[in-house]
């Protein structure tokens, strides 16, 4: 009586031990009751979200000035913060060589000129005088022909020179080439600048009234956006103050290292709140791609090796390969061998295998 309990516990070893795993595996990779696998439908949608990017202010013309050519620094008449206007003198050099060869090309034009004009009177006479035969050597009319031809060419030289001179001697007047503010100021009178040295400027010149806020997009996203499209942003300077402006301009490029495209927009800044070089967060509203198709986001498994979505055809598990878009928390756009009406598993993960035979009620 005893060992009834024993032999009944032997049995029940036995049973376990003797049934079959197959069963088992089959009933785990297809969960024919109830399953835990959720499927969802493909739909042909792009996905709307809003994205923050970072940007960055920058004057919308800026120039360093540097000497073009060497002398020594006379005058300057702006500092640092000073307002300026186009064609507006800005600094005055010295350049006592400069002066001299503006002279001496000056002279030298000069006397060209009255050689050819005398060359030039000769042959006239001589070229009057042939018209009596015998009078003139054809020989002595082609040497005075060639003597003025030779003398009008230097003349024309010397002009050249002279009027490169006077361009030389004009750059000792540095002049604003638009409106805008110095920002940097690098030289003092009495300073000597040369036209080789190129490691700083004498003057940086930028544009504030008018700015580019530069913004690098993604490549995947980048398509969706097109020039006049509105954008707001928020410098770090008034974290409270929203600021609206528009695509201007976009590269039409895609970087390679980063894989974004630059794009600018204009903002004005009449009252000079803003600065280069301020920091921003732009905030960009995408209204997705109208092409794409948009799954659950759970239903994309991103591996250190692929991209992909688990697809239900034939019964069977089969990972497609995509590329992602857009996505909220609940939606992203995926482009890849879908189409709409397609079957996937919403809660996929990378433990799921292919082939897995799947039970679809909605089919």
């Amino acid at each position: 009586m005893k060992l009834q309990p024993i032999f009944i516990l032997g049995i029940f070893l036995l049973t376990a031990c003797t049934s079959d795993p197959k069963k088992e595996t089959s009933e785990i990779r297809t969960p024919a009751k109830g399953s835990a696998y959720h499927l969802a439908t493909v739909v042909p949608s792009g996905v709307a979200t809003m994205i923050k990017l970072p940007a960055q202010l920058s004057a919308y013309e800026e120039v360093s000035i540097f000497p073009k050519v060497n002398g020594y620094v006379k005058q300057v008449y702006v500092d640092i913060g000073s307002v300026v206007h186009t064609g507006e003198l800005l600094m005055l050099l010295d350049a006592p060589e400069t002066e001299q060869a503006t002279v001496q090309a000056r002279e030298k034009y000069a006397r060209a000129r009255a050689d050819f004009a005398i060359d030039k009177e000769h042959f006239q006479r001589l070229l009057e005088a042939s018209a009596t035969a015998g009078a003139i050597s054809p020989l002595d009319l082609s040497t005075a022909r060639a003597k003025m031809e030779a003398d009008s060419s230097l003349a024309n030289a010397e002009k050249t020179n002279w009027s490169m001179q006077q361009t030389m001697q004009g750059y000792l007047r540095v002049i604003a080439p638009f409106n805008g503010v110095i920002t940097e100021r690098n030289v003092h009178p009495g300073a000597l600048v040369s036209a080789e040295a190129k490691d700083k400027p004498m003057l940086e010149l930028k544009e504030v009234d008018h700015l580019r806020l530069q913004v690098d997009i993604p490549e995947s996203i980048a398509g969706t956006f097109m020039t006049k499209d509105t954008v707001s942003f928020i410098t770090s300077a008034f974290p409270g103050k929203r600021v609206k402006g528009f695509i201007s301009r976009k590269s039409d490029n895609v970087n390679a290292q980063f894989r974004s495209e630059r794009v600018e927009i204009d903002v004005q800044n009449k009252a000079g709140k803003l600065a280069p070089g301020m920091y921003a967060d732009v905030v960009l509203y995408s209204k997705g791609n109208a092409d794409a198709l948009s799954v659950p986001r759970a239903a994309l498994v991103i591996s250190t090796e692929r991209k992909y979505v688990i697809a239900v055809r034939n019964g069977h598990t089969l990972k497609v390969d995509v590329l992602s878009g857009n996505e909220t928390a609940d939606q992203v756009e995926v482009f890849g061998q879908l189409t709409s009406g397609d079957r996937v598993i919403a809660n996929a993960n990378d433990e799921i295998k292919e082939g897995i035979a799947i039970h679809d009620p909605g089919k």
